[in-house]
Parts: C-alpha cells; structure tokens; sequence
C-alpha cells in the first residue's frame, strides 16, 4: 500500500518559499515594471492599458499618449471616442477608455488630480482593483504589495503556494508566506520566471531551476 501523501505545514510552505525567492531573485534583474513611466500618473494609466497586452506595445502607446495628455483633467475632458483610438492598439480599447476616463474623473473629482499612495485611497477609483492598484504602489511609491496578475496567479497555484482562484484570496496567501519587504519583489520574480520558462503552455521544467521545488513538476 502506498505511503499517504505528505501534507505541507504552513512553515514548511514558508521555507519552501523563502528557497524558491532566494533562488530566483539573482536570475532576474529587470526593473520593478518594464512600463514607462514619470510620474504616478502615467503610471496607472499605463497600468490600466497594458491588461492583456504586451509592456512593448503598451510603451509604444504610451509614448505619444503621454505628450498629448499632461494631467488627469486632460483624460477627463477628450471625447471617449477619441481616446479610444488613442490606445487601439492596446486591445478591448473600448472597455479601456472607459477605464481611464473614470479614474481620472475620481482623481480630479476626490484627489485634486493626483494620483493617492494607499491602497484604500486607490481603490475607490473606478476601473482601479487591487492589481493595479499594488503595480503603483510599489513602482511609483516602494509601498510594498502583491501584484496578481495571470503570471502570478499560474505559478502561485503551480507551485503549491496556494490553492485559491481568487486573485485576492491568492493575493493573501502569498502575503503570509514571505515578510512585507519581499512582496513586491516576488511578484515580479514569477511574472519574469512566467514568461522565460514556467508558460501557460509546456511549461519547460527540465530547465527551471527550482522544479525540484514544485509539486507541478514532480507529478510530470
């Protein structure tokens, strides 16, 4: 008869954790967001548009974008229409433009047109969730957060991290297995590890570095 399964304590998972950020953390050195950025700002509208779309395109949007609107009254006040093709390259630029416009209409209308540095102050933005809301934070303030995005949530669950769905419930999680300081930071580390090496598809474990850590490629 085989043996039962072992089941992972809650600091077992810490320490498992704490391996993999070690071993991943020198492999990527990029910046804490590929998006260009110079102030809060742009910033989150950058954040809000590169939903489903590459920083690459994003950046290329943003580059012109940025020259033509100077403040959040500016968004406020352009047709949508005409945001709209603004940013059509960014994909669902309909849903995006809607997005934007009500932020920047909750920035001018609560915050003088500035962009907040919390959490709760962000969040009554419309268009603006929790993932957006920790991209600014860490990346224009060093306010520390976990950033869920669809990289995050797939190697959180592969890795064993986490069993939730819920990007705020996995958001939670992963919080509890690493101290404040390294949240933002492991964020980013999955995203990149996400796009090299552990894909959506085909993930290639016979070259990731820390499968022996992860119950997903034990079980291939």
């Amino acid at each position: 008869m085989a043996k039962p399964k072992k089941v992972e304590n809650r600091e077992e998972k810490r320490e498992r954790a704490a391996r993999i950020f070690e071993i991943l953390d020198p492999l990527y050195t990029q910046e804490k967001t590929a998006l260009k950025f110079e102030n809060p700002l742009e910033l989150l509208i950058a954040t809000i548009l590169s939903a489903q779309c590459t920083d690459k395109q994003v950046n290329q949007v943003t580059d012109k974008l940025f020259r033509k609107y100077r403040s959040a009254e500016d968004y406020v006040k352009v047709p949508i229409e005409e945001l709209e093709e603004d940013i059509r390259p960014t994909g669902f630029f309909r849903n995006k433009a809607k997005s934007v416009k009500g932020a920047c209409k909750g920035l001018v209308e609560r915050f003088d047109g500035q962009v907040p540095g919390t959490m709760e102050e962000l969040l009554k933005l419309p268009g603006v969730g929790r993932k957006t809301a920790n991209c600014v934070l860490g990346a224009a303030f060093d306010v520390p957060g976990v950033v869920v995005d669809t990289h995050v949530k797939r190697l959180a669950q592969r890795l064993g991290l986490t069993t939730n769905t819920d990007p705020n419930k996995i958001e939670a999680d992963l919080g509890g297995l690493l101290p404040r300081e390294r949240w933002r930071r492991f964020s980013d580390i999955l995203i990149y590890h996400g796009r090299e090496i552990c894909k959506a598809r085909n993930p290639a474990h016979e070259r990731c570095p820390v499968a022996h850590l992860c119950p997903a490629a034990k079980t291939t």
